[in-house]
């Protein structure tokens, strides 16, 4: 009995609310009104400023590029090697044959590190820009860092193993548009100790001598400064496994380093420790 009344009244409350809800809705369909919501077209809140083209900031590695190339650094460097090479099989007369295999290239060693970091003297990417600035041209980089690995595959010469390629001291390279004009690129490198502001006045960087001796192995006889080092191969001469081009090209190494101020010299322990393998 008790049951049958609670069910009795908890019907009666549900009809009650019922009941109360659409009596609201009923007058507030009576109660409301619609209309057309007009703007004109001059008509605003508040004044919006015109659009204005804005130019994003540039990336670290864009500062300094020129107008059609991106700014060299370090990592143009980095060594040509791969495990994909073929071996290369070396024999002189009356010795037994040599194989040299290519490295792992930049994926499986970095460049050379100092200070915790990986690194090329920095004169060799200044000097670069400068020439990609100057000329508008772009520097195509035969060869820079070479781990020992791959230095020896390029080029099994005796001259050749102390290399300042090793400790990131040296570079390869020609400007395309200009590869049959080194000469006019060495005059842009000594007009870069004349106008560099680190260098300028300075007759030890700014005068340049020709080295006279014939212990080299191009035909040109090199020029130099306190600080660097420069070669034109010819046509036929340097000729290696990262410089199979046909051009001419020209090698800057680099002689005196000066932030530390001290030459540079090729050691077994910098060219076989300076760099990580992975």
């Amino acid at each position: 009995m008790l049951r049958w009344v609670l069910f009795m009244m908890a019907g009666l409350l549900v009809a009650c609310s019922t009941s109360e809800e659409d009596s609201g809705e009923k007058m507030r369909q009576l109660n409301q009104k619609g209309e057309y919501i007009y703007r004109h077209h001059d008509e605003y809140l508040f004044n919006v400023a015109s659009p204005e083209k804005q130019t994003p900031d540039s990336y670290p590695w864009e500062i300094g590029n020129s107008d059609k190339y991106p700014r060299i650094t370090k990592e143009f460097f980095r060594c040509k090697g791969s495990i994909l090479n073929p071996v290369r099989i070396v024999q002189n007369v009356g010795e037994e044959p040599q194989r040299f295999y290519d490295c792992g290239g930049s994926q499986k060693h970095s460049l050379p590190v100092r200070e915790g970091k990986e690194f090329i003297f920095p004169v060799l990417i200044d000097l670069l820009n400068y020439l990609q600035q100057k000329t508008g041209k772009r520097i195509v980089i035969t060869s820079g860092h070479r781990c020992p690995e791959h230095n020896s595959y390029a080029d099994s010469s005796k001259e050749n193993q102390y290399s300042k390629h090793m400790i990131g001291a040296e570079v390869s390279f020609y400007i395309q548009g200009m590869e049959e004009t080194p000469e006019l690129v060495v005059s842009l490198i000594k007009d870069f100790y004349k106008e560099a502001s680190k260098h300028k006045g300075l007759k030890d960087f700014s005068d340049f001598q020709r080295y006279e001796k014939g212990d080299t192995n191009v035909v040109i006889q090199p020029w130099y400064n306190k600080e660097v080092f420069v070669k034109i191969f010819g046509k036929k001469e340097g000729r290696n496994f990262d410089n199979r081009h046909p051009y001419p090209y020209i090698s800057i190494q680099v002689r005196f380093d000066t932030d530390l101020q001290e030459k540079v010299i090729y050691t077994w322990d910098k060219a076989f420790n300076s760099y990580m393998r992975h």
